[in-house]
């Protein structure tokens, strides 16, 4: 299991666009949250040890979060032909099992995930009320196999400012995990 690092896109960017499946057959906008004060985008799969850590707790941040205004969107961009437990089925039962309250969004072609310029599951990305990025980096200092809880520590204070007005005044660390599984000649250059 090694560890792939977030690629830390400069703060301020702008949220790249993006219409996707969900895992109840709708489609998801980014337009769709543009009345929220907050927006967080994480791209996550099924079968990661780092995202399965997290499951719960992503869960509990989601509906923490949302009665303050905060949109919550998970995307799996892994390709499903050869990670058969990433494929929209089995995205389908995962986000039942877990009681997902956020979409659960397939981005079979993985331009979105290149766009955001993700590189593993977990990355997370952290817009304020304008779709510019104000935090990307880690959940929480958690790891399989380390005995720590999955909290959500980090990006809790991170949403905290964000909803606040307040700028993020602690150092952001890379969010790690697995590697996005990219399809055949689809790695995106910035990606090790």
């Amino acid at each position: 299991m090694a560890e792939t690092p977030s690629t830390m896109v400069p703060l301020g960017s702008a949220a790249p666009d993006f219409s996707l499946p969900n895992v109840d057959g709708s489609i998801v906008r980014l337009s769709d949250f543009a009345d929220h004060k907050a927006l967080v985008v994480v791209f996550i799969c099924n079968h990661c040890p780092y995202v399965k850590l997290m499951k719960e707790a992503l869960v509990d941040f989601a509906r923490d979060y949302a009665p303050q205004g905060l949109g919550f969107v998970a995307i799996s961009a892994n390709d499903a032909q050869k990670y058969p437990n990433d494929n929209p089925e089995a995205m389908a039962a995962d986000a039942k099992a877990f009681g997902y309250p956020f979409p659960y969004l397939f981005d079979e072609t993985q331009e979105v995930a290149k766009a955001y310029r993700a590189a593993c599951t977990p990355d997370f990305f952290l817009y304020d009320g304008d779709q510019r990025l104000a935090y990307r980096g880690r959940f929480d200092e958690a790891r399989p196999n380390s005995g720590i809880e999955s909290t959500g520590t980090d990006l809790r204070a991170a949403a905290d400012a964000v909803l606040a007005g307040r700028a993020i005044e602690f150092p952001q660390k890379a969010s790690v995990g697995c590697n996005i599984k990219w399809k055949p000649g689809h790695a995106p250059d910035y990606y090790g």
